[in-house]
């Protein structure tokens, strides 16, 4: 099951056209498009007579008629034309989505439209600063459960194994981690003293020698990721602030939207504090990151097939203490979603196969 009181990426801005365009977001089908004026729109698809996608049907303006019989639904997601009959039938009506846009992802309300709040939305203080570079990122499906991808992103010892070409090193397998839980989710970080620049920031740091290092995974229910990533001259790390004239400064924004139970679309981006106007740097972060990432993507497949098909009990190690936490908090919200009488239900049987 999945919290649905929520904002999700439903797309990035540069996917969405005038054309329909298809996805399926937390098990229900949706179609979006733009209307004439580019703003973007989202609909149930299925239309109400024989559940035909909408989005095998064509635009009529800023209408869209199924490809079925012609029932025509406006934004709104009314009927506002039923060919052959008198009168539109009752029930011809199909569900419509609040939307926002923000980071040049658009984002959709999967829950009570009356709830729907769009100050809710991760906020990145960076965007539109020109003290910060920008690389815009990218997208990708990983077949697994989004909660694989949030103890991921609540695991800050697991580049020492699976990103040893990039983010990690030798550092990151000992170093003890600390959890805080917040209001909105989780955090788990540390400083790493006097090591080595892992490989990927090597690249970019402006200092020479070894560094203070922080790591910062933090997790906002259910599913926006902000990892920090600092790295100044050895001797100088301090929660206080970034004190070096050279710290190196990256924030990754990370969003996963489940498409069902076994499968997730992950959208990011990055900020950072250096070489603000540079394309090649931002070329080669996206490059890096992209290649980091496709790291994980191969394990948390393997993981969601081996938790999904496991012939023996699965243990937890230290390092799982904020996913586990993170978890058991959602878990709290999706159950406060649900009808008094299936609270129970919820409650006592995993969200899914494995996880």
């Amino acid at each position: 099951m999945f919290m649905r009181n929520a904002w999700y990426v439903a797309a990035s801005e540069t996917e969405l056209g005038e054309q329909l365009f298809a996805v399926k977001l937390l098990n229900e089908a949706v179609v979006l498009y733009r209307k004439g004026d580019g703003t973007p729109v989202a609909l149930e698809d299925a239309c109400p007579h024989r559940k035909l996608p909408l989005s095998l049907g064509r635009r009529q303006g800023d209408d869209i008629e199924c490809g079925y019989h012609g029932l025509t639904f406006d934004c709104s997601g009314s009927c506002v034309r039923a060919p052959g009959s008198k009168h539109v039938p009752q029930g011809a009506k199909v569900r419509s989505y609040p939307l926002a846009v923000r980071y040049g992802l658009i984002w959709i309300w999967m829950g009570d439209a009356e709830l729907a709040d769009a100050s809710k939305i991760c906020h990145v203080p960076e965007w539109g600063d020109p003290a910060w570079g920008l690389n815009r990122g990218d997208s990708m499906v990983i077949p697994c459960n989004y909660l694989y991808m949030t103890d991921n992103l609540l695991d800050p010892s697991h580049v020492a194994w699976v990103h040893q070409s990039s983010f990690g090193s030798a550092a990151c397998a000992q170093e003890p981690l600390q959890t805080t839980v917040t209001d909105v989710g989780v955090i788990v970080s540390r400083w790493m003293r006097d090591i080595e620049v892992a490989p990927f920031y090597a690249k970019f740091v402006k200092f020479s020698g070894n560094c203070d290092r922080k790591q910062h995974y933090e997790v906002h229910y259910p599913a926006q990721a902000i990892i920090k990533a600092i790295f100044t001259p050895a001797g100088t790390g301090s929660d206080a602030g970034p004190v070096h004239e050279q710290v190196f400064l990256m924030n990754s924004y990370n969003f996963m939207t489940p498409i069902d139970e076994s499968t997730t679309r992950y959208y990011w981006f990055q900020v950072r504090n250096f070489d603000q106007g540079n394309e090649e740097v931002s070329r080669q972060f996206d490059e890096d990151v992209r290649h980091a990432f496709a790291e994980d993507r191969v394990v948390l497949a393997a993981v969601h097939q081996g938790m999904a098909n496991k012939c023996s009990p699965n243990i937890d190690l230290a390092s799982d203490s904020g996913p586990l936490r993170f978890r058991r908090n959602l878990a709290k919200l999706i159950a406060q979603e649900q009808p008094a009488d299936l609270i129970p239900l919820v409650q006592a049987r995993p969200q899914t196969a494995g996880v």
